[in-house]
């Protein structure tokens, strides 16, 4: 497992609180898996840009596909425009690839055939080996968690997970700016929406 699926996986536990915004953990997930591109060696990071590395035997399919949509001209991609390009609609690709793999399970809730759907994971080394490194508080997995909202269950007084390593302080940071940027034009969007229902219950 990446630790983009890792993330996935921790975020699709129902424990998880509060739920996690699919806008949020897609763009979260293009965070990490720049976490993994970096970690084989793919790409680097210098300053705010994505610089393309080697070709790398990924051995996973959505790792592939990110790295075969990098920009490979200079001056390279910001991180942060990455992170929207990638991220768009990426944890339903994520639901579907773990899907397939037999890592999620859809079941319905309730004894009758037309209850309500949902989706469970399945008790694999994977997901196992994921539930472990989210105990440990491995501290990118617990960093990109706490972009979204996730709680790790670190003491309020236990300091923020410490990165021993700038690129991925660096992506982490972006990241973060980015799903505050979601959420300032959702609250954008909800106020500008309020205003407009108010103006026609006016008498």
């Amino acid at each position: 497992m990446t630790t983009a699926k890792d993330l996935f996986i921790i975020a699709m536990n129902p424990a998880a609180e509060p739920p996690v915004g699919q806008g949020d953990l897609s763009l979260a997930l293009a965070g990490a898996e720049l976490i993994d591109l970096i970690g084989v060696g793919a790409v680097a990071v210098d300053g705010d840009r994505i610089v393309p590395g080697g070709p790398t035997g990924l051995d996973d399919r959505l790792l592939d596909e990110a790295a075969a949509r990098l920009t490979r001209q200079a001056p390279y991609e910001r991180i942060e425009d990455w992170l929207w390009r990638r991220g768009q609609d990426l944890s339903a690709s994520y639901q579907t690839a773990l899907e397939e793999d037999g890592e999620l399970t859809r079941k319905r809730s309730g004894r009758l055939p037309f209850g309500q759907e949902r989706v469970e994971q399945v008790d694999t080394p994977a997901n196992r080996r994921a539930a472990e490194r989210w105990k440990d508080k491995e501290p990118v997995l617990v960093a990109f968690a706490t972009v979204v909202g996730i709680d790790s269950g670190r003491p309020d007084d236990d300091p923020d997970p410490v990165l021993d390593d700038e690129a991925a302080t660096t992506v982490v940071a972006i990241t973060h700016d980015a799903v505050m940027e979601l959420e300032a034009v959702r609250q954008r969007r909800s106020i500008e929406n309020s205003a407009y229902a108010n103006l026609w219950r006016a008498p």
